[in-house]
């Protein structure tokens, strides 16, 4: 059984590294994100489409990711993209989430499968 709490917080920590590498590969919106995040982890890692607006805002804001208004499929969606920016603190944050994955794999006596 998993931990909602702790599962909550484990996607909080992480959002912004997954929402940037997500759109390292590809311009998306916000549904098409989530999807995609949810695919790659195998289900692990879910984000609800509301959870993950205020990420893209506070991304935008930093200016690591562009919005731009566009019709899709017959509706008009907010299409996001990364910014040189967003790919210089993607590396950064890549650095950090493995050095940190590194460490706790170690002290946790955790082995890849």
């Amino acid at each position: 059984m998993t931990d909602p709490i702790a599962d909550a917080a484990a996607r909080k920590g992480s959002a912004e590294l997954l929402v940037l590498a997500t759109l390292a590969d590809a311009e998306m919106h916000g549904y098409d994100l989530c999807r995609t995040i949810a695919e790659r982890s195998k289900g692990v890692l879910t984000f609800r489409v509301a959870s993950i607006y205020p990420v893209l805002y506070r991304l935008e804001d930093r200016g690591w990711i562009e919005g731009t208004w566009r019709q899709v499929g017959g509706r008009r969606r907010r299409m996001y993209r990364l910014t040189a920016a967003g790919r210089k603190a993607l590396v950064q944050k890549r650095t950090r989430w493995s050095s940190f994955v590194g460490a706790l794999s170690r002290a946790a006596g955790l082995r890849h499968a």
